[in-house]
Order: C-alpha cells, then structure tokens, then sequence
C-alpha cells in the first residue's frame, strides 16, 4: 500500500521480458556516454552565503559550519584549473565528444572553459545554477533557480541545455518543473533502466535516458571502491563485456554511463584510467560513444510517437512497450 506523496509515480515493470529491439548508429550494440561532472566554484560556500561548505570528498574533514574551509576550497579549484583541462585534452586526443555535466555558476567563474565548450563539440548537460540539491528548495525557489540557470547557460554557451540532472537526488517537483520549462528534450536523474524511455506527464510525455553511478569514480572515494585506476578500467571492461555478450544474444542494443569528476579524475594517476577506457571502448567494435542529447534524438527518431506508457490505476507501474 502506497501513500499520498507529492512526485512522479514509481515504474517497477519498465520494458519487462521484451525491451525493443532497438541498434544504435551504423549497427552497434553499445552506446557508451562519459559524463564528466563539472562542479567546481558551486559547491556550498561561506563566501556564497551558505552556512556552511562542501566536503572535499576524499577525506571526512571539513570546517565548522561558519567557518571558510580554505583547503577543500583549494581541492576543488584543482579540477577548475588542472583537472578538467586535463580531461578535456585527453577526449580531445582520442577523438571522443562527452556530455560535460555543469552548473551555470561553475562555468560563469571560469569563461576559459566556457569559451572551449562552445568550440569542442561537447554537450553540455543542466546540473543547476550551483551544485546544491533541489530537495532542499521550495517549489518556487527550485522553478527560479532552474529559469535563471537556463538563461545564464544561453548565455555563456549560446545554447541551452536540452537535458538535466540533479545533484544527488531530484525533488519531487523537479521534473514538473523541467516539463513547465519547455526547451527540456530527456531527464537524466533516474537510474532505473538501461536504455530510454518515455513517461507520461500532466504536460505530456517525457523522455529519460536513465543516469548510473555503478562505473563512476566516485568509487575512489569509498569502501570497498577503486583502489587504483586498473580497477576502474578493468570494472568498465567487464561492464562492456557483459553488455556485448547480452546485446548479441537478444539483439537489444543497450547504454553505459561512466561518470566522472574534474576533481577527481583529473588527477594524473587517475587521469591514466580515463585513457584506459577510452582505449577499451574503442577496441570494441560492438561498441560506440554518443552524447547523451545523440541518444535522445536518436531514440525520439526510432520512436517518434513514442514507447506506449500504461500506468497502473494506482499510478505506480508502466506496462511494456507496444
């Protein structure tokens, strides 16, 4: 029995026994997508007004509330000045486009960046005007901050973000609020499929090309996790493997999330994994990489009417897909 609770319904049947038979571009079984989350300078900070600041994430150090955290600020301005140049020059060499999940703030305070975003072909995905979580919001503080981060993105970008994901969580409004917006194509805040799918809004249907945190390197950062950066590599390999050997056997075509972080993978040590993944993927023929907004317009083109959404009369699950 559910409760009356304000927010989307939850989906426990999805495409069940028979997702669509569905190959990505020129036959591949496989669309890998890296998210490289870009945060740095939006984080809860004393000089922002907040009453307290983020952790560093490595460590469980922080500063009393009140009180400036100057080193987790200098570990954060790393993957701002170092880390994420690092990263960019590495897709850059292997030829890969990603999906650079920011926030309007984090680009704003570093117009560099932001200047080689508009040139590099990369997609920028909506991460909030600063990377703080939208269930902390009233509605009307969380449709503000989403309208002013829309704008400040045009205008540092040119363009507008067409997908968003939440820090952490979403609040139960948030995906009314990106469906009120208009200009938003998917939702990327679930983690509850591998491949998209449609779900039906009072303001009508909306696509969500699920997120995943299981190859992400916050894993560095917890136990048992990512020791070395051969864990990381060799835990996308076997994710990859998995899904070539699935996708060949019922010829579903299937996606995969690597999630990473400009603080944290723009290490060198673990800077070396991204290298090693990026060589893994392309080894495999089977396998392609694709933007998250290539993937929700490739799947928009497959099923331009849409998946059919039969929702329970108790509103909390979807039937298959005709």
């Amino acid at each position: 029995m559910y409760f009356h609770h304000p927010g989307p319904p939850r989906y426990f049947v999805g495409y069940g026994q028979h997702p669509p038979k569905v190959q990505w571009p020129n036959g591949r079984l496989v669309a890998v997508n890296i998210v490289v989350c870009y945060e740095e300078g939006s984080e809860y900070s004393v000089l922002d007004g907040d009453s307290y600041c983020d952790g560093w994430g490595e460590y469980p150090l922080s500063a009393p509330a009140g009180i400036r955290d100057l080193g987790t600020e200098t570990h954060f301005e790393y993957g701002s000045r170092v880390g994420i140049w690092r990263i960019a020059r590495i897709l850059d060499r292997y030829g890969v486009q990603a999906t650079i999940s920011a926030t309007a703030e984090a680009l704003a305070r570093n117009r560099e960046f932001t200047a080689y975003l508009r040139e590099s072909g990369h997609e920028v995905l909506g991460h909030g005007l600063r990377w703080t979580e939208q269930w902390t919001l009233t509605r009307e503080e969380e449709q503000d901050r989403l309208h002013r981060a829309v704008a400040l993105f045009s205008d540092l970008l040119g363009v507008r973000p067409i997908g968003w994901n939440s820090r952490s969580y979403p609040s139960v409004n948030t995906r009314e609020l990106l469906m009120e917006e208009g200009g938003f194509l998917y939702d990327s805040d679930p983690c509850n499929d591998d491949i998209p799918y449609f779900v039906p809004t009072p303001q009508g249907r909306l696509l969500i090309v699920p997120y995943s945190k299981t190859l992400n390197d916050s894993r560095y950062l917890i136990s048992p996790g990512y020791v070395t950066p051969e864990d990381f590599v060799q835990n996308v390999a076997s994710y990859l493997d998995f899904l070539v050997r699935e996708c060949t056997e019922d010829q579903c075509g299937r996606m995969m999330t690597i999630a990473l972080h400009a603080r944290w993978t723009g290490q060198p040590n673990r800077a070396s994994a991204l290298e090693g993944i990026l060589r893994t993927v392309q080894s495999r023929p089977e396998a392609m990489f694709m933007r998250r907004n290539d993937i929700a317009r490739y799947w928009m083109s497959r099923y331009p009417v849409g998946t059919k959404e039969v929702v329970a009369e108790n509103g909390i699950q979807e039937g298959p897909p005709a």
